[in-house]
């Protein structure tokens, strides 16, 4: 039987022909029969569809998949995964480079890709990191916008302060009884 492997870090990952309809189809025209889809980031390890795949393979069966890093993004990980599978008799065949056989040519090169994989993905959170930096102290607000100015909050409070309580506050404001809650422990 001959298994496909997709996945992609996001739903909405469509840049370089990485979204998970172009690694489908990819993966069928190679000639895979059943195809194993996850939308799972690659620093986990946690992928349920990559779990099922994993159990269904048998000696015999071939793996396809379009990319080395669609496996795992950490060259141990990635090694361990292959070695484990070729040992059991599966053929590796990654579409961008080729089938990987069980010799030192064979490993080497799944540990040299899998490193630059692991180095490209350490680049980008580096990356972003250093970005983000740079935007908080341009004064760039991060993470999801406020619902509440800080006046209607400060008014919200100062009503329970007079002794209403969290459910008139929430009636009279709008603002959740949850949301009055955490504003209030953070100015105590």
């Amino acid at each position: 039987m001959i298994y496909g492997y997709a996945r992609v870090s996001t739903v909405g990952q469509e840049q370089n022909g990485n979204s998970l309809q172009d690694q489908q189809r990819k993966l069928k025209e190679a000639g895979a029969q059943e195809i194993f889809s996850d939308t799972f980031t690659g620093k986990t390890m946690q992928r349920p569809e990559f779990t099922r795949l994993l159990e269904a393979l048998r000696e015999g069966d071939t793996l396809i998949c379009t990319k080395l890093d669609r496996f795992s993004r950490t060259a141990a990980e990635g090694a361990q995964i292959i070695q484990e599978l070729l040992s059991k008799g599966i053929t590796v065949d990654i579409l961008n480079m080729g089938r990987i056989d069980d010799s030192p040519m064979g490993r080497l090169m799944v540990t040299m890709l899998l490193a630059f994989a692991e180095f490209e993905r350490s680049q980008i959170v580096e990356r972003t990191q250093a970005g983000r930096k740079i935007a908080m102290a341009n004064g760039q607000q991060m993470g999801r916008p406020q619902k509440f100015n800080p006046e209607r909050m400060k008014n919200a409070l100062a009503l329970l302060d007079a002794g209403n309580s969290y459910t008139k506050v929430e009636a009279m404001t709008g603002i959740s009884k949850r949301t009055l809650i955490r504003h209030r422990k953070v100015e105590a």
